[in-house]
């Protein structure tokens, strides 16, 4: 088979591709033979009728034109390959294609547009900051003061202590709504409150702060509305515009964290003593910072380069690219067994704010790809054949060499190998960016981690606590 590419106007180029006349003859036999054993010719056994008989019955033209669609249907995408070329939609194919014949060789054409070659405004290293990959003994204060915070005690404060945002009170609370009638929702002759809590509005916590014990207080709240809600007022939207409080401060209470000892780390987190608590958490810290510092890098490199692109995307990248996106959604929730709705609800999301999240999601992905090519373009980076083995070679298959026969004859080389390309490109730009470390150490919070489209990360401390118990 040989190709030939010629360039046309914008990205689009014309692939014309010969196969020569001994693989053409060797089609039209094997299609001949094929068509004698499919179907029945009378006068002749199944498998015997000759060529003329078949063309009679089948069509002049039958067998030329299957051999001519099996041909172009199996060699164009391997002369996409062979071409270098990566595409960026599907090819269309000229109506004046021939037919293929006997003793002479098939040429057909193809115009394909292919991906748009971007610069970068600059190529010099990126740089990035990124926090210390190391565990200092603020790290470690930090982790114990969390768990501290799992085990506290609550103990009455001083008669005198005012109401403040850290306590908790105990109060005697009668509510009733517009007509005066009680809400025993709410109502309680002894509720232990925290200051921090969400189960009334904001409101009712500002009007207990400066109160002490013993003191009384009437006040009145709005009911928000049912957007805007909270557990103990969502059942009144619609019902009473206020509530009306009368609250007594029976007691403040304040939070008791317990002192970090031998005895009580032994006896509740199950460490031999504080020295080894302190080294667990560190050990912990440390995995999650060496996972979390790469990941930081690649995404601050990759951003970076990605901003430095010049030029307008082309809108059709990004539609399959949000396509793809799409798809592989689905799939995981279908593997999951849970439903799209499901999902929404979960991320407290609707339908048009996730179709935007994709469609984002979808332009930057493409935007740091082209920048991805960009940049290995401007170093001369490509990936060799020996490269590609190596992939399939990795790849976990039972048999790789059979597996890359089968991409290859598939056409579908191309998009292993620039994969490859971007991977060692995104390599590239982090082996060579400039990084310097966070001057402000609060930033570096692995422990703290988290996402509504990832799973929290475990607090260090915890996991630590678990693997001694």
């Amino acid at each position: 088979m040989e190709t030939k590419v010629e360039a046309l106007e914008g990205n689009r180029v014309k692939v014309t591709v010969t196969i020569d006349a001994k693989q053409v003859d060797a089609r039209m036999k094997q299609a001949y033979r094929d068509a004698a054993k499919k179907y029945n010719f009378p006068g002749f056994r199944k498998g015997k009728a000759p060529r003329p008989v078949i063309d009679n019955a089948l069509g002049k033209d039958y067998i030329a034109a299957t051999v001519s669609d099996d041909l172009v249907n199996e060699t164009y995408p391997v002369a996409i390959d062979e071409s270098g070329i990566y595409p960026a939609g599907s090819p269309s194919f000229g109506e004046d294609m021939g037919l293929a014949a006997s003793g002479s060789d098939f040429t057909f054409s193809f115009e394909i547009e292919k991906k748009p070659e971007f610069e970068l405004s600059s190529y010099e290293p990126v740089e990035v900051e990124l926090p210390s990959d190391q565990v200092s003994d603020e790290d470690i204060d930090t982790q114990v003061d969390q768990l501290r915070e799992h085990y506290y005690e609550l103990v009455d404060a001083n008669a005198a202590t005012k109401v403040k945002p850290e306590n908790w009170v105990e109060l005697a609370i009668k509510a009733t709504d517009d007509a005066g009638e009680d809400i025993p929702s709410i109502s309680s002759e002894s509720r232990l409150w925290g200051m921090d809590s969400t189960l009334l509005p904001q409101a009712f916590n500002d009007e207990l702060l400066g109160m002490k014990k013993g003191q009384t207080k009437q006040f009145d709240i709005d009911v928000p509305a049912a957007a805007d809600a909270t557990v103990m007022t969502s059942p009144l939207s619609g019902k009473t515009a206020k509530i009306h409080f009368d609250v007594e401060v029976k007691v403040v209470k304040k939070k008791v964290l317990p002192e970090v000892t031998d005895e009580w780390v032994k006896g509740t987190l199950g460490f031999e003593n504080v020295e080894d608590m302190r080294a667990r958490i560190a050990e912990s810290v440390k995995a999650q910072l060496d996972q979390i510092v790469p990941r930081m890098k690649e995404i601050s490199c990759l951003g970076q380069l990605a901003d430095r692109l010049e030029g307008e995307i082309p809108a059709a990248l990004c539609e399959q690219a949000e396509t793809q996106l799409l798809q592989d959604f689905f799939q995981q929730l279908q593997s999951r067994g849970t439903t799209f709705d499901a999902y929404l609800a979960q991320e407290g999301i609707t339908a048009d704010q996730f179709k935007e999240d994709v469609r984002r999601q979808a332009a930057d992905n493409v935007k740091q790809d082209l920048a991805l090519d960009a940049w290995a373009r401007h170093f001369g980076m490509e990936v060799t054949d020996e490269d590609l083995a190596e992939e399939f070679a990795n790849s976990g298959a039972e048999d790789p060499k059979a597996l890359e026969k089968e991409w290859r004859e598939g056409g579908r080389l191309h998009l292993l190998r620039e994969g490859i390309m971007r991977s060692n490109a995104a390599k590239d730009v982090m082996d060579k960016a400039k990084v310097t470390e966070m001057k402000d150490e609060a930033e570096k919070k692995p422990a703290k981690k988290s996402s509504k489209k990832a799973e929290k990360a475990a607090e260090p401390a915890e996991e630590a606590a678990a693997d001694a118990e």
